[in-house]
Formats: C-alpha cells, sequence, structure tokens
C-alpha cells in the first residue's frame, strides 16, 4: 500500500477511514486481490464434488461436510488477510508517526474483508447448489418458530410465515461468520508477526490447530476448553444445527454391514444379510436407521434457535477480540526496531 499523500494530523477518525477503505477498494484491482474470489469457487466446487452427495442427507455425509466447509471458510478468511498488514508494515510505522489513527486504519480492514468475505459466502452457496448439494426446505427458524405456532393455534400458511428467512439466508450468515472470523484471526497474526515469511510460516500450524480442535477428530474431556475458543468448533457446530443433523438418517452402519453382512454367519446358517433383508421386507429399514439416528443425536446439534444463537455469538465474539488485539499491537508499532 502506498503512503497517503496528505496531512494526516489534520484529519479525522471517520475520514482517514474512509481514506484507507478507498486505497483497500483500489489495491483490490490493482495488486489483483480479488483472485480470491475464484479461488472461492473452485475450493467450493473441489469439495461438492467430495462430499456433496450426502451433505444435508445423511448424518455422516452431513458431520463430514460440514467440517469440509468449516475448513473452505477458515481457508478462504486465512487467505484474505494473512499478509495484508505485514506486506506494508514499514508505511504504516510512518504513516502512524504523521497522524495515522490505527483504528481507522484496522477499521477500513475489517469492513473491506467483511464485504469480501460476504462475497465469498454468497459464490461459495452458489457453486454448491449449482453442483448438486440439495438445500433442505426447512430450517431453523422454520421449525421453532412452526412449533410455537402450531402450539398458540396459528397456520403456518398465514401472512407473517413468509417473512421467515430460508435455508440459504441461515446458511449464508453462518458461513459468513466463520469466514470473517478467520479473516479477523489472520488479520491478527500479519500484525504481530514482522514479514509475510513468517505470516505463511505461521499459517499452517493455526490451521492444524483449528482443525485438530474443532470436534471432527474425538479428544479427551479435558481438551473441550480449548475447543471452545477454535472457530471451526462453532462453525461445525452452527452448520449442523442449520441441517438439522439429529433428524437425519444414519446410513453408515447399515451400508457397510449390507456390503458385508453376507459373510458373518449369526448362526444356523443365517448371516446378517439375511437378517436385515427380512427387516426390509416388512418395512423396518427405516425405523433402524432412526433408532441409529437417535443413538448418534448430539445435544449441540439441536436445530434450536438457541443453539444457531450461540455459534453465531462466539463466532462473532472472537472475531472482535482478534480486531481488538490487532489494534493493540499495531499501536505499539513505533516501538518495533525490527
Amino acid at each position: 500500500m502506498s503512503e497517503v499523500q496528505t496531512d494526516l494530523k489534520h484529519i479525522g477518525r471517520l475520514r482517514q477511514l474512509i481514506i484507507y477503505l478507498n486505497k483497500l477498494f483500489r489495491l483490490f484491482i490493482l495488486q489483483n486481490d480479488w483472485k480470491v474470489l475464484p479461488m472461492a469457487a473452485i475450493i467450493a466446487a473441489m469439495v461438492s464434488l467430495a462430499v456433496g452427495k450426502g451433505l444435508f442427507k445423511t448424518m455422516e455425509g452431513t458431520f463430514q461436510g460440514t467440517f469440509a466447509l468449516t475448513c473452505v471458510c477458515i481457508w478462504n478468511g486465512f487467505f484474505n488477510s494473512i499478509q495484508s498488514i505485514c506486506r506494508e508494515r514499514a508505511i504504516i510505522k510512518r504513516e502512524h508517526r504523521a497522524g495515522m489513527h490505527i483504528t481507522s486504519y484496522v477499521g477500513a480492514h475489517v469492513i473491506y474483508q467483511a464485504l469480501l468475505c460476504a462475497a465469498q459466502s454468497i459464490i461459495t452457496i452458489i457453486v454448491l447448489g449449482a453442483t448438486g448439494v440439495d438445500y433442505p426446505a426447512e430450517h431453523v427458524l422454520s421449525l421453532n418458530v412452526g412449533t410455537q405456532m402450531a402450539q398458540h393455534g396459528i397456520d403456518a400458511a398465514s401472512g407473517g410465515w413468509v417473512m421467515v428467512p430460508q435455508f440459504t439466508t441461515e446458511l449464508f450468515i453462518t458461513m459468513f461468520l466463520i469466514t470473517f472470523a478467520a479473516d479477523l484471526l489472520a488479520l491478527m497474526i500479519s500484525a504481530i508477526v514482522h514479514s509475510e515469511m513468517a505470516a505463511m510460516t505461521v499459517m499452517p500450524f493455526v490451521l492444524i490447530i483449528q482443525l485438530v480442535f474443532s470436534g471432527f477428530i474425538a479428544l479427551p474431556a479435558s481438551f473441550s476448553d480449548i475447543s471452545d475458543l477454535m472457530l471451526s468448533k462453532w462453525g461445525v457446530q452452527g452448520l449442523c444445527v442449520i441441517a438439522d443433523y439429529n433428524s437425519l438418517p444414519a446410513v453408515m452402519i447399515w451400508n457397510r454391514m449390507s456390503s458385508g453382512g453376507d459373510r458373518i454367519d449369526v448362526g444356523g446358517g443365517v448371516t446378517v444379510k439375511d437378517i436385515m433383508n427380512i427387516v426390509e421386507e416388512q418395512g423396518m429399514r427405516d425405523t433402524v436407521l432412526q433408532k441409529l439416528s437417535e443413538a448418534n443425536s448430539r445435544e449441540d446439534f439441536v436445530a434450536s434457535v438457541q443453539n444457531l444463537a450461540e455459534s453465531w455469538r462466539y463466532l462473532l465474539l472472537l472475531g472482535v477480540v482478534f480486531a481488538i488485539i490487532t489494534v493493540v499491537f499495531l499501536e505499539f508499532i513505533d516501538h518495533d526496531k525490527r
């Protein structure tokens, strides 16, 4: 970023914010920062081809798919801003001494990155839909509001019902918050380290930590407090909540027994496959899958407004903390001798 060609000491915080925001939009074209948008589309298409078949359809497919989507969001957010501050550290020093307000500078980045994250989230949702991912008709608000209306004898088809946001709206908000919080985390790292190489070295380790403590991998209960600080945990929770994870069929065990059950003799020449055939003939397959689903349900994935709000709240809170730390570190940039 080139230096601000004006006397910053006589410009207020709001005016400085606008100046830096305009510069970021110009650099979006001049430094080819726009490339993160087609990259988001390509990554979304790859994830859709890999895990899109079972996404929002089965428990196992949804858990794997939401984890993959969370990884996509974190990856997009990291690449948006991991080098944004460290690549212009010397310029920030000079302009800070000339009267630049760090809050204006960071505020411009926050606004710019928020718009970028929103665009990436929209692109991801469009690409997922275009590549065959079927979005559910029902969503958290419809499930909860519908229940409340039914309890009060109100017809769900009445006028105010159409005002409830659709599934893709909840999906967009959740994906945006994951991407934006990851973006602000990377922005914080960019403010702490002193070179682009250092930022790119640190990023993979931070990403691995996010993935390990996301809840996708079974860890001892003693690590639960660490998981609460991870964007990945709240991202997976939010996506599973809006997917109504607990109501989806658990098919992995059934499918595995179906493919190898003819080799398992339970006695008298009867195989597991024979028993499964009897279950299907009696129309009890769905009942068995429902029981398997109930056994694998999770309280934190219940499709409730409370669980969704908890996920959104933690993602937003973590993002705010990262932004504040960024400001604090940059306020002391004049004391940096390196």
